[in-house]
């Protein structure tokens, strides 16, 4: 039965990814192939990456733009950039900077290694001062 985005058999596939199984592994254990735990897994993961820029989406409609963090950037250096850039629009940042460099790297876990930024992030932020990151 599918609720939400991810049918049961997606979920299941994630939560033994999750556990650490290999896709043949988990594969002997639902009763399939390891092909099709492949796709299972791949339609899964597409669905949510669905969901996150819908997400983005929604988020960013009642924030502005404020600045493009480059690839490359050591992510130290981000929260200055940041702090700066919303200090000129005149709006505080409502994250301190170890809760700031947290939200950043829980929000694209893959655009960062270690202390670097891989890609591009933009940054957005509302009146509030709350952040999102597409």
């Amino acid at each position: 039965m599918k609720q939400g985005l991810l049918t049961d058999r997606q979920k299941e596939v994630l939560r033994y990814r999750k556990k650490g199984l290999t896709q043949q592994q988990i594969a002997e254990i639902i009763h399939t192939s390891k092909a099709n735990v492949c796709t299972i897994e791949k339609a899964a993961l597409e669905n949510i990456a669905r969901a996150r820029d819908t997400l983005e989406f929604l988020y960013t409609l009642d924030a502005a733009h404020l600045c493009t963090l480059p690839g490359g950037l050591d992510l130290l250096k981000a929260p200055e950039i940041i702090y700066t850039e919303a200090e000129k629009m005149g709006v505080k940042v409502k994250y301190d900077t170890i809760s700031l460099i947290n939200r950043l790297r829980d929000a694209n876990p893959d655009r960062f290694r270690g202390r670097q930024v891989r890609e591009d992030v933009e940054v957005y932020i509302n009146e509030d001062g709350d952040l999102y990151f597409g």
